[in-house]
């Protein structure tokens, strides 16, 4: 590399980088890498759509699988998950046509976030307003194993001028999203799912509560009985856990924006990923007091966690950085077991997405490759490209399940990309 020059490996020379002297087709270095990255993404989708993927791993495919499963050499729970991971590499990309009994709300707006309720029978979206803001929908699957691929999509009469953070789908029954942008005052809202019915639009409930939260940057909902009825809010140097029914609130003050969160089940304790790179529990059944170290389990990053997520056992926790990395931690040790690589961030809130019956591990990243690994070993098993060209405003946003709308529904990947949804089903 030369100082105020680029290598350009189709013509064979250099060309300078210096402001002023190409004015009719400057260079910079970041249309360079974008350049690349575009080649680089448009050769994937054409190998994709040639079908040039091949097994990850030497000499598996199903036939071997089966005949280990015969002889006895793998248990059932191996074989399912190897079959899993041969499935994974044969995905092939389908998009979705959006039906809607409004036609205003199909595909007018870009989506956000995307996220599946318990049983995986419908998603819960939040779309981008062209006039500012977010606003909510409902997608239902049952169309999913159709042939034609369509589903139905459903808007409510509410919608926010503020940016939505975080999205949880709680029960099959209602939903907490968090709306805040750092530095202006933000708000907790608890919406019941028949917001979105096709019914009546006079019949529809209201919000059931609404809970009014500065500089909030993440949330989680409790699921552990000792504390059903409570939530919490990772705060700029705070953690704000509010009892939705009596209106209680408790606060932890931290040396550190906190924004990830996550409670166990087994226990009611919440999990903090702060900006620092610390993630620390708290009980939240114990009171804040003064001189009183309530932090438990504590672990460190070197860059500001973006998500964390517990493994079923609770003995294990995923959590990724943006610095790329993405680790899973023993609990019980206080030590990183196992990396995945491959990983993309510099600074983008980024999801995990832990699938253990499958025993895969799905993230996106933001060079807007999504990315499938073996939980187990960590092998990477699957690099998708973006159907839309790479840019911050364009990082699709996943659901992956083997269940995809209920107990007898189709397996596969959902991706949402800009205004699109589209399906990545199994062989």
């Amino acid at each position: 590399e030369l100082p105020g020059f680029y290598y350009d490996p189709e013509k064979n020379r250099y060309f300078r980088l210096l402001p002023g002297h190409n004015n009719y087709n400057p260079l910079t270095k970041e249309s360079i890498q974008y350049k690349a990255m575009e080649c680089k993404r448009l050769k994937l989708l054409e190998e994709e759509e040639k079908q040039m993927k091949k097994t990850t791993r030497a000499g598996l495919n199903s036939s071997v699988l089966l005949q280990k499963r015969q002889l006895g050499l793998l248990s059932s729970r191996s074989y399912c998950r190897l079959v899993h991971e041969l499935k994974v590499n044969c995905m092939q990309r389908r998009k979705i046509e959006i039906h809607s009994p409004d036609s205003s709300v199909a595909g007018t707006n870009n989506f956000k976030i995307i996220v599946a309720d318990v049983a995986c029978e419908r998603i819960f979206t939040v779309n981008d307003v062209e006039h500012g803001g977010c606003k909510y929908g409902i997608i239902n699957l049952s169309g999913l194993g159709k042939e034609s691929l369509t589903v139905e999509m459903y808007d409510n009469l509410y919608f926010t001028n503020r940016k939505v953070l975080t999205l949880f789908s709680l029960t099959h029954f209602s939903k907490l999203c968090l709306m805040g942008i750092a530095e202006t005052p933000g708000c907790a809202s608890l919406l019941p799912a028949s917001l979105f019915s096709s019914a009546n639009p006079g019949d529809r409930p209201g919000i059931l509560c609404s809970f009014k939260i500065s500089t909030a940057w993440s949330c989680a909902w409790c699921l552990n009985p000792q504390a059903d009825n409570c939530f919490s809010t990772g705060l700029t140097r705070r953690v704000l856990v509010t009892n939705a029914v009596t209106r209680h609130r408790q606060t932890f003050t931290t040396s550190s924006d906190v924004l990830a969160q996550q409670f166990a089940r087994q226990t009611p304790v919440l999990y903090n990923g702060c900006r620092s790179g610390e993630i620390f529990s708290i009980d939240v059944r114990q009171r804040n007091q003064k001189g009183q170290s309530w932090k438990a389990i504590r672990l460190f990053h070197d860059s500001a966690v973006t998500s964390i997520r517990l493994l079923e056992a609770e003995h294990y926790l995923m959590a990724a950085d943006m610095a790329g990395k993405i680790k899973l931690w023993d609990l019980r040790t206080v030590k990183c077991v196992k990396q995945y690589e491959g990983h993309h961030n510099e600074y983008a809130v980024l999801p995990l997405h832990i699938n253990e019956e499958e025993g895969l591990l799905t993230a996106v990243g933001q060079d807007c490759y999504t990315r499938i690994w073996s939980l187990q070993d960590a092998h990477l098993l699957r690099t998708i490209p973006s159907p839309h060209p790479s840019s911050k405003d364009a990082i699709p946003s996943v659901v992956f399940s083997s269940r995809l709308g209920g107990s007898r529904g189709v397996p596969g990947l959902l991706m949402a990309v800009k205004q699109d949804l589209y399906h990545f089903s199994y062989n």
